[in-house]
C-alpha cells in the first residue's frame, strides 16, 4: 500500500512526498486557489496584473484545441497580500476568448479580481485538469519574491480549465519552494 502511495504522490516531475502539506495542496487542488491562501495566510489577495494583452494567435495551440487566428487575452498577474503587499504567487494564463462568457471576460479584462472569484461571482461551471507540474529556478521573477535568489526553486503547476466540454484557459502558476513550509 505504501509504495503505491509513494507511486501517486510523484506527481509528473516532482516527488510530492518531499513537500510540505500545502506545497502538496497547493500543486494538485482543482479548487480556487485563491481562497486556500487567504484561508492559510488570513489575510485577503489581490490581483496585481503585469500585463493582460488581447492578441491574435500566429500559430495553433493544440492544448486549448485552438487554430491559428484565434483571439486570446495573454495575462500575466501576481497574488498578492493586500497589507502585506507581499507576492505569493506569479502565474500566466492564456484565455481563449470567443469560448467565454461576456459578463466574465468583462470581469476578466475590467477588474483585479482573481479568475477563481470570478468563476464563483459569474457562476461558470468549470473542470480542471493538471498536465503538467515541476520545480525550475526563480531567475528573474527573484525581483518580485522576498527573500529569494535567482538560484532558489519555483514550483510551478500548468492546468487545463474547461467550461461546456471546451478548454477555456490554461494556467501556470509558480511560488518559491520555500513559501509556505
Amino acid at each position: 500500500m505504501k509504495n503505491d502511495l509513494q507511486k501517486t504522490l510523484k506527481h509528473n516531475h516532482i516527488d510530492l512526498s518531499n513537500l510540505s502539506y500545502l506545497q502538496r495542496i497547493i500543486l494538485i487542488t482543482d479548487g480556487t486557489l485563491t481562497d486556500i491562501l487567504e484561508a492559510y495566510l488570513l489575510e485577503h489577495i489581490e490581483v496585481l496584473k503585469v500585463s493582460e494583452k488581447v492578441e491574435v494567435t500566429t500559430k495553433e495551440i493544440p492544448i486549448l484545441e485552438l487554430e491559428a487566428g484565434s483571439e486570446i487575452i495573454d495575462r500575466r498577474i501576481f497574488l498578492q497580500g493586500k497589507n502585506s503587499k507581499k507576492n505569493y504567487l506569479y502565474a500566466e494564463s492564456k484565455i481563449v476568448l470567443g469560448r467565454l462568457d461576456e459578463d466574465f471576460k468583462n470581469g476578466l479584462l475590467k477588474s483585479q479580481t482573481p479568475i477563481g472569484h470570478l468563476w464563483l461571482k459569474f457562476r461558470l461551471e468549470t473542470f480542471k485538469e493538471i498536465i503538467d507540474s515541476g520545480k525550475e529556478p526563480v531567475n528573474e521573477l527573484s525581483a518580485y519574491f522576498l527573500d529569494t535568489e535567482p538560484k532558489d526553486q519555483l514550483l510551478f503547476r500548468t492546468y487545463r480549465v474547461f467550461s461546456n466540454r471546451k478548454p477555456i484557459m490554461m494556467i501556470t502558476e509558480k511560488f518559491p519552494q520555500s513559501y509556505f513550509i
